[in-house]
């Protein structure tokens, strides 16, 4: 069981596997990246329910922030250049951009794009540090995450939009299949 920020920091730091992809996002050089989405969610979620963790992720989401470098397309060109170096689907978007997806103002930082993806459980990141030490980006907390609590993310409550995207990720995805003891809060 993960029961805190520190027991998550640690799992990920001893997990050969997710090291070596922050390792890859990192060896980039995108300005304020973390790889967030599944990648921390559903392993946490693995665990969580006292499962092997799978990493069976449809894509890695690796999201950075950077205002001057707002291509679309160079994004895709480094998602390709990043498969060659681990064989991994990616999918990498600058934050800088991303607020158009949701027809929302621009965002300010990476967190800020962070904290408008969809639930809570989702808006938990990693990145590395300069000395390769896992930093936690988790703008609404992690509690949500480690207590299987399916709740939308707080600056899209009460939009009836979201929550529709909300319920249909939930549906889609079939979490409530896959992880039996969430609960959509």
């Amino acid at each position: 069981m993960i029961n805190n920020k520190k027991d998550l920091i640690t799992f990920i730091e001893q997990s050969d596997f997710m090291m070596s992809v922050l390792k890859t996002a990192k060896s980039a050089n995108l300005p304020n990246w973390f790889i967030g989405a599944g990648f921390i969610r559903d392993t946490v979620w693995d665990i969580q329910h006292n499962f092997e963790p799978q990493y069976l992720y449809k894509d890695i989401d690796l999201a950075y922030f950077d205002k001057n470098n707002c291509s679309e397309k160079n994004d895709e060109i480094l998602s390709k250049k990043l498969k060659k170096k681990l064989d991994l689907n990616w999918e990498i978007v600058n934050q800088a951009y991303a607020h158009k997806y949701n027809n929302v103002p621009p965002y300010n930082s990476a967190e800020d794009g962070l904290a408008h993806w969809v639930e809570t459980a989702t808006c938990v990141a990693a990145a590395l540090d300069e000395n390769d030490n896992v930093v936690l980006l988790a703008p609404w907390g992690i509690d949500d995450l480690l207590k299987l609590k399916l709740i939308i993310a707080p600056c899209h409550q009460n939009n009836k939009y979201y929550e529709n995207i909300f319920n249909k990720r939930i549906e889609d995805k079939k979490w409530l299949e896959r992880w039996p003891k969430l609960k959509i809060v």
